[in-house]
């Protein structure tokens, strides 16, 4: 769920809960990972507007969540006032063996440096306590990425990769971190997931909701120039013609960590 990087809060919980509800819905399936037990504490690491906070919470457990957006805290506090939320940052985060389980999905892609997150995950969980996460791995959205700056070049607009936004590891990079910082990795995979975006402009809505800082310095007409050549580039590779709706080139990562020590 986002917990974007930079330092404005360009989140617009509104469209993320109209138009990608998908990323709660999936998150559905990292929860029976995590298998959570009846009273324990768990942090939800990243938890946008607060749906899978309730699934939980529903589950019974004591659940923390943060997220660094104000914007998606504030609607999620709105939808889930018995749940307790705060702003938080990954990489500041204070807790000290705390946690039973620190639970995060689809966050951990926008967090630089990602050992620094590790590490302030490590330090809150409790001895035995585990790390379940998912979020993009190396490859994701690469065909829409690609295209977008692809697209800017064209217009005259250089992109510096040391400006894209994510974190994109391979499995092995990833899995290499978590044991440097101590856990011991006992699970872990990548895999394809395309996903279906809403509607004909499932496109365009996935890129304003999470694509906004490839545009960094560019007008809003000269935006809509590069989307809308980056729609007609796609459409034969990522357009689903029988149910008119889009499909995103997702790769995810998922592992599981125990802190033994």
């Amino acid at each position: 769920m986002p917990y974007n990087h930079s330092i404005k809060d360009n989140w617009d919980a509104s469209l993320y809960d109209g138009k990608h509800s998908f990323v709660s819905i999936f998150g559905s399936e990292l929860i029976d990972l995590l298998a959570p037990h009846k009273g324990e504490n768990i942090l939800d690491l990243g938890c946008g507007t607060g749906d899978l906070a309730k699934k939980l919470f529903d589950l019974e457990v004591n659940v923390i969540a943060v997220d660094k957006s104000e914007n998606m805290i504030r609607n999620a506090k709105s939808k889930y006032p018995n749940i307790y939320f705060e702003v938080n940052d990954a990489i500041k985060l204070e807790y000290n063996c705390k946690f039973d389980a620190v639970f995060s999905n689809a966050t951990l892609h926008w967090v630089k440096p990602p050992k620094q997150a590790l590490q302030h995950i490590f330090s809150g969980l409790k001895h035995g306590g585990r790390f379940v996460a998912e979020f993009g791995g190396k490859g994701n959205v690469q065909k829409i990425t690609s295209e977008i700056i692809n697209q800017r070049k064209k217009l005259g607009y250089e992109f510096k990769m040391e400006n894209f936004p994510w974190y994109y590891p391979s499995i092995g990079e990833y899995t290499s971190l978590m044991e440097e910082v101590g856990f011991r990795v006992t699970f872990a995979q990548h895999f394809d997931r395309p996903t279906p975006l809403d509607g004909d402009n499932g496109l365009r809505n996935w890129i304003e909701m999470f694509g906004g800082d490839l545009f960094e310095g560019i007008s809003e007409n000269t935006k809509n120039q590069i989307i809308a050549n980056v729609e007609h580039n796609l459409k034969g590779a990522l357009y689903n013609q029988k149910n008119n709706s889009w499909i995103a080139d997702y790769k995810r990562i998922r592992v599981v960590g125990i802190k033994n020590k």
